[in-house]
């Protein structure tokens, strides 16, 4: 068993759905423990929420959200229903993180003007945390998604689209939102042997390597180390799809510095 010396405390809120479910709350926490970095994580869930729900959420004050909180000592625990204002005033955040639902995140007039009024809102509370945008994923080429025929069934389309959100994004609030780049590491993992496999059914990730891809680029963004090191993985995965999932990983948070995907 791996001793855990714990160096810093990095405090995450993400404000999501069931795409940061798959990203911070499985892995994240194990490579940390490994790294010796003390985390506590919340993660807001609303299955299926978009921008414009995460709002309606905010303005009406809804305690609409699962409120999962995960870290080093006690693993996962999921507290009561959670306002988003309540959230944000549980102390002192070092990441907080936004996203567009799966369907829209290829659909950059979905984002307004929703993002502009979350991030201020945030910023209210949180005015020295730093600000996240969780790029999702584009589904598997075989998916059933309802949404998918938006992107005419085409894989690579839908990426091309959230890629194309992803640079408006950077554009439009250049010093504000950090991208996140899961959508583009699990791409990559897509063209290596691994396939079109990441999905357990055609948009959320599988519960090996899937996850495990998402976490690492988090684990990288987060802790600024390198993915690479480490030798955890879960039981369900091999020690090469370990290194492919970590490779893909690092290869997107080194490419996204630059605006890469």
């Amino acid at each position: 068993m791996i001793k855990l010396v714990v160096l810093l405390l990095i405090r995450v809120l993400c404000i999501g759905n069931s795409f940061s479910w798959d990203a911070v709350e499985q892995e994240l926490v194990p490579m940390c423990n490994e790294a010796g970095v003390e985390v506590e994580i919340h993660n807001l869930y609303y299955g299926g929420c978009s921008l414009e729900q995460h709002a309606q959420f905010l303005l009406k004050d809804t305690a609409a959200y699962s409120h999962r909180v995960c870290t080093n000592k006690e693993g996962r625990v999921i507290k009561d229903t959670i306002t988003l204002r309540d959230a944000l005033r549980e102390g002192k955040y070092d990441y907080i993180s936004l996203q567009q639902a799966s369907h829209f995140s290829g659909m950059y007039d979905t984002y307004a003007p929703w993002l502009r009024m979350l991030i201020d809102t945030v910023r209210v509370y949180q005015s020295e945390a730093q600000l996240c945008w969780l790029q999702t994923w584009a589904y598997s080429k075989d998916a059933k998604h309802p949404a998918y025929p938006t992107y005419g069934n085409n894989q690579q389309l839908m990426y091309d689209s959230i890629v194309a959100c992803t640079k408006n994004l950077l554009r439009d609030y250049p010093a504000e939102l950090l991208i996140i780049p899961c959508g583009y590491a699990i791409q990559l993992g897509r063209g290596t042997k691994l396939g079109d496999s990441f999905c357990r059914d055609g948009y959320h990730l599988n519960y090996s390597y899937g996850r495990y891809t998402a976490s690492a680029v988090w684990f990288e963004i987060l802790t600024k180390r390198d993915v690479r090191r480490l030798r955890y993985k879960p039981e369900t995965m091999s020690r090469c799809e370990r290194k492919v999932c970590q490779k893909v990983a690092h290869k997107a948070v080194r490419k996204a510095e630059n605006a890469v995907f």
